[in-house]
C-alpha cells in the first residue's frame, strides 16, 4: 500500500463508513464462530492502523502483523503492544500458535497469496477460524487498487478454491456491499476515466448519509450471518483449520 494511505486509514477508519461497516461484519462473524478459550491468541494479519486489533482486545489475546514500519507506528499509537513486523507469506510464528485469524482486505495485496493462505493455516491450530474480505470482481479494477498496490480482486469461487487449497475448510462465503453494490460500479466506471495520480476511492459524504450507509452496513451484517449475498464489491468468507474443536 502506497505510504500516504496509512495516513488516510488512521484518520478515517473510526467513522467512515466502508472502514465501520467491514470491521463491524467480521468481527460479528468472529463472534459468531470463535470460541473463546484461556489461550485464545488471534492473529490480525496486516492489522494497518490498529483499529481491529483494538477492538479484538475485549474478545481473545490478539497480535497483530503487517509488513509496514508506518502501519506499526500508527497502531503503536493506539496503544497498542503486541506488534510483528512481517509478511504474511512468510510469519514469524511457530505452527498452531493461534486460536484464529482475522485478516482483512490483506490477500490481494501479496504476490503468492496462495502462500499466504498456507502460512496462515499453518500458524491456526486445529479448529481454528479465519475471517477474511478481499476486494471482488476484475471487471471493478481500477485507480483504488492500483493506490492500494492490489495484485488482483477476487470471485468467491477464487476464494473458495485458495481456502480449500490450503486445506480450510469453508464455513461461509459470499460477498458483501451487496446494496451498493450498483453505485459501486457505476463509481468505478467513471473513476477508471479520470486523468492524474491513482488515489483510493473514499468519496467524503455528509454525516448524516455516513450514519445511514453505517447502518445499512448493519442491516447487511445481520443478513450475511444467515444467508449468501449473490454479489457485492467484496468476498467475505469464514474458514475452520479441521480437527480439534469445534468452533
Amino acid at each position: 500500500m502506497n505510504e500516504g494511505e496509512y495516513e488516510k486509514m488512521y484518520r478515517l477508519e473510526g467513522h467512515y463508513w466502508w472502514f465501520v461497516g467491514r470491521r463491524s461484519l467480521a468481527l460479528s462473524l468472529f463472534d459468531r464462530h470463535f470460541r473463546r478459550s484461556a489461550d485464545g491468541c488471534v492473529l490480525d494479519l496486516g492489522c494497518g492502523t490498529g483499529a481491529v486489533l483494538q477492538e479484538l482486545q475485549c474478545r481473545a489475546k490478539p497480535v497483530g502483523l503487517d509488513m509496514s514500519d508506518q502501519a506499526l507506528a500508527f497502531s503503536r499509537s493506539r496503544g497498542l503492544e503486541r506488534l510483528v513486523r512481517g509478511r504474511g507469506e512468510a510469519m514469524p510464528f511457530r505452527s498452531g500458535a493461534f486460536a484464529g485469524a482475522i485478516a482483512l482486505d490483506v490477500f490481494e495485496h501479496i504476490e503468492d497469496d496462495e502462500a499466504a493462505f498456507r502460512e496462515v493455516f499453518r500458524a491456526i491450530r486445529p479448529g481454528g477460524i479465519l475471517v477474511l474480505s478481499v476486494p471482488a470482481f476484475r471487471s471493478l479494477w481500477g485507480p483504488h487498487d492500483v493506490a492500494l498496490m492490489h495484485h488482483r480482486r477476487y470471485r468467491k469461487s477464487e476464494v473458495e478454491a485458495r481456502l480449500r487449497g490450503a486445506g480450510f475448510e469453508v464455513v461461509k462465503l459470499g460477498y458483501s456491499v451487496f446494496f451498493l453494490f450498483p453505485v459501486v460500479v457505476v463509481w468505478r466506471f467513471f473513476e477508471k476515466r479520470k486523468r492524474g495520480p491513482a488515489t483510493a476511492s473514499l468519496v467524503s459524504v455528509p454525516k448524516p448519509v455516513n450514519s445511514f450507509l453505517i447502518t445499512l452496513q448493519g442491516v447487511e451484517a445481520r443478513l450475511i450471518g444467515s444467508v449468501s449475498l449473490p454479489w457485492g464489491s467484496s468476498v467475505v468468507a469464514v474458514a475452520r483449520r479441521p480437527g480439534g474443536d469445534s468452533v
